[in-house]
């Protein structure tokens, strides 16, 4: 057709006049396209998927099945659902939260929210661990039902109240320095919003008033009117969260043992399993390692009245989270020191197994601790056993000869007809710590090389 004339191109079509330093500037540099971008319909709004759609059709046609087979006389509902119905069913659909990743208990938002896990139950540990009825009644044997018992806040704040009716400004001598003070009646109504809020809390942020309680001089009188035994599972966690970060090392002990523990052990005994949220509160307080023995665990052993349940799942805490060895070994140095139950196995097996480097005066306690036994009438449990065998795999080079003889002497008089043979097999294998090993056989040993040695002269034998 030729090209186009200037007069009959349209005023918009006429070529604008650009200089030559503009055009080559144009042709080097990439041009931006005015591209606009086609959006589907589906990706502005929420859909469901072939397979969803498929599964809600599914679900839809079993219930008027269902219904059908109630009502036989009902003939439409063997058609499937009307449009209507499929429409409101996609609606509903649509409309439904979706399922986040599940994640380990640790895991939060911004918000401290955690997501929601199956709760805990002491099958979820400690496979091997399987006590028939024999060994529960021959536990019970052990148990000191006799021991401490454990004392909540609402228990020893009314007990002090009672005593000090007349004197509620004067400060109490106690263990923690517990001081009853006249509370304000504006403050004491805004604690009791508080308690209303963290009976009902599941998620979110927590009031600022009870961020504040921790850091009070008065903080267990305070805490006492929230009413801590009837929070909500979320709301321990969160509480554990902001008491164990702020307060002192006794102060979050006393918190551990008042509060905390009296919680979970009521959990375990009304639903014989844990919240999760409550699991994730007894990990948090092992942010401090000290207040976490001293004010659950060594407690509950005292008590002498730990059931099986409770120690698998107080103990899991210990095995799954990593702890300084000086706070472990302190922990494992008093539980050998105490009066035995048969919780107390559990503890030592799972500390062992932590394969720490312990110092010598906790493996001698554990020595005694076994010894001890030698004489007992009473048979013991296999957790006793079992205790006794993982330390002998894990320690039997840290003992002494003597100890080591006197160890072989126990088996004599408490024997388990398969533990006994393993646990003597590890014993005679023992390399004592006071045996000095000769250099060549050192050596022989770095090197991976079996060499036998004369049992007179102590120099190795020719392998002719």
């Amino acid at each position: 057709m030729g090209k186009a004339k200037r007069k009959n191109m349209k005023p918009s079509q006429e070529p604008e006049k650009v200089g030559l330093e503009e055009q080559i500037m144009e042709s080097k540099m990439p041009k931006q396209k005015n591209r606009v971008k086609i959006r589907m319909k589906a990706e502005e709004e929420n859909f469901v998927d072939a397979r969803m759609t498929r599964k809600i059709l599914d679900v839809a046609r079993k219930q008027q099945m269902e219904s059908l087979a109630d009502d036989p006389v009902d003939f439409t509902a063997m058609s499937g659902p009307t449009p209507a119905e499929a429409a409101k069913i996609f609606r509903k659909a649509s409309k439904a939260p979706k399922l986040s990743r599940p994640v380990d208990s640790d895991d939060e938002d911004d918000d401290g929210q955690i997501d929601e896990q199956p709760e805990v139950t002491e099958h979820d540990f400690f496979d091997d661990i399987k006590v028939s009825e024999e060994d529960e009644k021959a536990l019970e044997m052990f148990q000191n039902k006799s021991g401490p018992k454990t004392k909540t806040l609402s228990e020893i704040i009314m007990e002090k109240i009672a005593e000090k009716q007349g004197e509620l400004h004067t400060q109490l001598s106690d263990v923690g320095s517990l001081k009853i003070e006249e509370i304000d009646p504006r403050v004491r109504e805004m604690y009791e919003g508080v308690r209303d809020v963290m009976k009902k809390y599941r998620s979110g942020k927590v009031p600022k008033a009870f961020k504040v309680i921790p850091k009070l001089r008065n903080w267990e009188q305070i805490l006492f009117i929230t009413e801590p035994h009837h929070w909500s599972a979320a709301a321990m966690y969160r509480g554990t969260r902001i008491f164990s970060s702020v307060l002192s090392h006794p102060m979050a002990q006393r918190f551990y043992n008042l509060v905390l523990m009296p919680r979970i052990r009521d959990d375990l005994c009304e639903y014989k399993r844990l919240n999760s949220h409550l699991y994730a509160a007894l990990r948090k307080a092992l942010f401090k390692p000290a207040a976490f023995f001293k004010g659950i665990i060594l407690p509950l052993l005292e008590s002498g009245d730990c059931n099986l349940r409770e120690a698998i799942i107080f103990g899991s805490v210990i095995a799954r989270n990593q702890i300084p060895v000086l706070h472990s070994s302190a922990c494992l140095l008093k539980i050998c020191e105490m009066e035995y139950s048969g919780a107390n196995s559990i503890f030592i097996r799972i500390l062992l197994d932590k394969r720490y480097a312990l110092p010598y005066r906790v493996v001698d306690a554990a020595v005694f601790h076994f010894v001890r036994f030698e004489h007992d009438k009473r048979t013991m449990p296999v957790l006793w056993h079992q205790s006794f065998l993982t330390f002998v795999q894990r320690y039997k080079n840290d003992i002494s000869s003597e100890q080591k003889e006197v160890l072989l002497g126990v088996l004599r008089k408490q024997s388990h007809p398969k533990l006994t043979p393993e646990i003597r097999r590890e014993l005679l294998a023992a390399k004592c710590r006071d045996v000095e090993v000769p250099i060549d056989q050192q050596m022989d040993e770095e090197a991976g090389q079996e060499v036998e040695y004369d049992p007179v002269f102590d120099t190795p034998m020719d392998s002719d």
